[in-house]
């Protein structure tokens, strides 16, 4: 399609600059919609560009910098246009953690497949998930209402982790990090995860 190849010429025009600035303000921009390009990051973290998987890491680094949630919708963003992709569960995965310390005072810490490095805390909460056939999901908030998955290995890691604790009364399996209690699961449903 003519327009797919337009359209990712001028994304990747505008976001022709120096990689050392931080990430963009997607956030203040707020261009018209120019419709939806033929992107897709996989649920594994797997970012594709006409159901070709994009192979250089720093393009897709480029690409994860102009990412931002709009309600339901994820699009890619520069100062002059936007553009629809799709994402089919979590736009980033955590494929590496850091952990220090127990109980309340436990720092915990995610790398991102893109590189992002987050500190559990106010700003980069744990969330949980059920999935039928595949327990709880964990993510990590990143950043611009954007998460990251954390692979099953690092679930696994994390989830060893947990401890039960009573929340409004109802015994809770969760993590304990950075001062706050992530409920995950009624500690009566554990076994069946």
């Amino acid at each position: 399609m003519s327009g797919e190849g337009g359209a990712m010429e001028r994304l990747l025009a505008a976001l022709n600059s120096d990689p050392k600035r931080g990430l963009p303000p997607v956030e203040r921009w707020n261009p018209d919609f120019c419709g939806v390009i033929d992107m897709r990051i996989a649920a594994d973290g797997t970012w594709f560009y006409l159901g070709t998987p994009i192979g250089r890491p720093a393009l897709v680094k480029l690409f994860s910098s102009v990412l931002r949630r709009d309600g339901d919708d994820y699009v890619l963003v520069t100062p002059v246009e936007k553009l629809g992709i799709t994402v089919e569960d979590a736009p980033f995965q955590a494929v590496e953690m850091a952990v220090e310390g127990d109980g309340d005072a436990r720092a915990i810490a995610f790398r991102t497949l893109v590189d992002d490095l987050v500190q559990v805390g106010p700003d980069h909460a744990i969330r949980f998930e059920r999935a039928a056939g595949d327990g709880l999901k964990p993510y990590v908030h990143v950043r611009r209402n954007l998460w990251a998955r954390l692979t099953r290995a690092l679930s696994y890691d994390l989830l060893a982790l947990g401890e039960v604790r009573a929340v409004d009364g109802v015994p809770m399996f969760g993590i304990a990090a950075a001062g706050t209690f992530y409920a995950a699961a009624p500690a009566s449903e554990i076994d069946g995860l």
